[in-house]
């Protein structure tokens, strides 16, 4: 089993950079977001990954707040929607050959861990994309989390909502580090659950709702996969 997890999981990092390259080459022809949107269901259609929605996606959300498990998650998202996203990464993806194309192409959102004057320019770029009708995703954990438990979610989502008065809504993925991982190097067919919880508008006097909602999410998931 181990073997045909290997070799599926080297057959979908082939179609993922397929779907990259898709979407590159899409890009200068279609409007934005649809080359992205192109490229995450040509990911999830061949590597046979079904999505159960759960809830419904708020219309008037301008940030996305997710639990991160897989290099799915983004495509998940992606093909679930047809909002207009923002996506901010790790500044160090910005600076991988051809990746960092595919993610300049979107106008996605670099982050720069412990700077404090990357704050100021993290800000200024979610304002940017807010203003032009987009949606902020952010995975507050910072990196991914295949055990179930979600890690302390980092400030910078609350930050940004703060600021600017956003309308957020919480998305919690289950499955998609069963679908694909890059830690375990296996990959499968599956299904994936996303499930949409109520938006809320971020208020800056609250200086705790971070870490309910990471209660909340935590919570959600636990009650879906049984867990706790």
């Amino acid at each position: 089993m181990k073997i045909l997890a290997r070799i599926n999981w080297f057959y979908a990092t082939f179609v993922i950079i397929v779907g990259l390259v898709l979407k590159i080459i899409l890009f200068p022809f279609l409007p934005r977001p649809w080359a992205s949107k192109a490229s995450a269901w040509f990911i999830r259609i061949l590597i046979f990954v079904h999505v159960r929605k759960i809830g419904q996606i708020d219309s008037e959300a301008r940030m996305f707040i997710i639990n991160h498990q897989s290099e799915l998650d983004i495509g998940i998202l992606e093909s679930i929607t047809t909002k207009d996203l923002a996506w901010v990464a790790k500044k160090e993806l910005f600076e991988v050959p051809f990746l960092s194309l595919a993610i300049r192409l979107s106008k996605d959102i670099p982050l720069e861990r412990e700077s404090k004057s990357s704050l100021l320019a993290l800000l200024k770029a979610a304002k940017e994309r807010v203003e032009e009708g987009r949606t902020i995703c952010i995975f507050p954990e910072g990196t991914r989390s295949e055990t179930g438990k979600m890690r302390p979610f980092k400030p910078g989502a609350k930050i940004i909502a703060d600021k600017l008065h956003l309308r957020v809504q919480p998305v919690v993925l289950i499955g998609t580090s069963r679908c694909f991982s890059t830690k375990r190097l296996s990959a499968r067919p599956g299904i994936v659950t996303a499930i949409f919880l109520d938006s809320f508008v971020a208020d800056p006097q609250d200086k705790e709702w971070l870490k309910r909602l990471h209660d909340t999410m935590q919570e959600t998931y636990d009650r879906y996969t049984g867990s706790g």
